[in-house]
């Protein structure tokens, strides 16, 4: 799997929360603000942190923006800058912006300037959505504490055919497979010889780190 790279743009609250996020599922960050303080905060979490003024396309440019997998637009205070700074990005090719709406009408105007995904940290964890970014495998991801989550793992081809007792999940990695959903159709506590199918969405349950350790292991392709 290639190794991405992700840019975050404003660091306040929830842009903060999404750099240090990143950072925890060990992926490239570059962090942006036009506050010097700011980005010294972050200097020593993200993989690079810059001042500057995303509103002006020769700084992105100069960044080398178009070249980021994804870029997280997280400007709270200045919805002009968040909305000029989204235009450019698209303009620049970037391949995907996920931007921070403070309001419907900020959302409404994000979307028909082609940004990809309109988030409301109010309604939305950073921590969730970071980890649905960096994987592609997981759909949704919902924080039960600090260290367990409920997971929805789309099963790739290395799963298909086998078993719950083949592949032997709870003995392996300590996590439990409560459920699966195939098209319409929902398994509840499935049976240890039902087989999963390459498509099927396994919702799992267990700590954060046996989740990330089985993603890795037998589901990213």
């Amino acid at each position: 799997m290639n190794r991405k790279e992700f840019a975050v743009i404003g660091l306040g609250r929830f842009g903060g929360s999404m750099v240090k996020a990143l950072s925890d599922e060990g992926v490239e960050v570059l962090a942006i603000d036009n506050d010097v303080e700011k980005v010294n905060q972050f200097a020593h979490i993200a993989s690079h942190a810059v001042v500057g003024d995303t509103t002006d396309e020769a700084v992105l440019k100069s960044l080398g923006i178009r070249n980021f997998d994804h870029v997280i637009v997280a400007i709270g205070d200045n919805i002009q800058a968040s909305i000029l700074t989204t235009l450019i990005l698209k303009e620049l090719g970037v391949k995907k912006v996920t931007v921070k709406a403070t309001n419907d009408y900020h959302e409404k105007v994000l979307k028909k300037i082609g940004a990809d995904q309109v988030v409301h940290p109010e309604r939305d964890m950073g921590r969730r959505i970071a980890h649905n970014i960096v994987s592609n495998n997981v759909l949704d991801y919902l924080e039960l504490s600090d260290e367990h989550s409920i997971v929805e793992i789309v099963a790739s081809r290395r799963l298909d055919g086998f078993t719950l007792i083949d592949l032997d999940i709870r003995a392996k990695y300590g996590i439990n497979i409560v459920a699966i959903k195939r098209g319409r159709e929902i398994i509840v506590s499935p049976q240890a010889t039902d087989v999963i199918l390459k498509g099927d969405i396994l919702i799992v349950i267990g700590a954060d780190k046996d989740i990330n350790r089985f993603e890795k292991k037998l589901v990213e392709e």
